[in-house]
């Protein structure tokens, strides 16, 4: 695991080099979640884990209003554009998680593990997903008695995403997972408690509204967030993209940098 000082001197988040000690373990990780969500004795934890996570958050929004409007709020479409400027917001700080001068080379590693998290999702979707028939309609779909923010808030222009047909795996889960584990690969102390607790706030909107079960993303989605840290970060991935989105990025960022305040951004220097 890369530290602060080696980071500092390296040219690339990640050495050009595969590191297979790191991708087997991220891909047996992955692999044994799985195998523990379709094998029968512990399929029925994961059920009991999801009924009562549901049952906990969910039917907690009878209680207030004002609990379920916040929650209606955070369940918008809109609010993914919020989530995402919060994961760059952690990557892009200076001396946060990373150094300044390995800021731009952290965020270009960032984009280029959630581009390969997209494919994996959609890979898994298409050739064992669809196959097996492993996806299952929502929670707030499937319990009875679920509640409902949509039906809560019916008057409200932007619809909230409270259900979903086919809730398996975790999408925002596993984008929001795989950005959590790439961050504690460097991060320390508090730091590291801060992306954990930012990533438990950016997954609750969706189980406490029913539009997955819990193992939806504890599951799918870590499933695939396992898989693209082992792909993406010890394998020569991430230093390849990082170096081509330099390149392409690069007349871009010229332009930019010739912006009065712009220019004086870390990811520019």
């Amino acid at each position: 695991m890369p530290s602060l000082a080696d980071l500092s001197k390296a040219s690339t988040t990640f050495p050009i080099t595969w590191r297979f000690t790191g991708l087997l373990l991220w891909n047996a990780i992955a692999i044994a979640l799985l195998l523990s969500w379709l094998w029968a004795p512990t399929r029925m934890l994961w059920d009991l884990f999801d009924d009562v996570l549901f049952v906990d958050l969910n039917f907690r929004l009878a209680d207030t209003s004002g609990w379920a409007w916040f929650w209606a709020i955070m369940n918008l479409r809109p609010m993914d554009i919020v989530s995402g400027l919060a994961m760059l917001a952690f990557v892009m700080r200076a001396d946060f998680i990373f150094p300044a001068a390995k800021v731009r080379p952290a965020l270009l590693t960032f984009i280029a593990l959630m581009l390969l998290a997209v494919v994996l999702r959609i890979s898994f979707d298409l050739g064992v997903v669809r196959p097996l028939e492993m996806s299952r309609p929502s929670p707030s779909l499937s319990v009875e008695g679920a509640i409902r923010l949509s039906e809560l808030f019916p008057d409200w222009t932007l619809p909230t995403k409270d259900s979903s047909s086919k809730s398996f795996p975790g999408d925002h889960a596993a984008l929001t997972l795989a950005w959590a584990l790439l961050l504690s690969l460097y991060a320390r102390g508090w730091r590291l408690v801060a992306v954990w607790g930012v990533s438990t706030i950016l997954l609750l909107p969706r189980l406490i509204a029913g539009a997955h079960w819990g193992s939806d993303d504890f599951v799918g989605g870590l499933f695939i967030a396992c898989l693209s840290i082992g792909w993406g970060c010890y394998t020569p991935y991430a230093a390849w993209m990082q170096q081509r989105l330099e390149r392409l990025t690069t007349p871009f960022r010229e332009r930019l940098s010739r912006l009065p305040g712009i220019r004086r951004l870390t990811v520019l220097q």
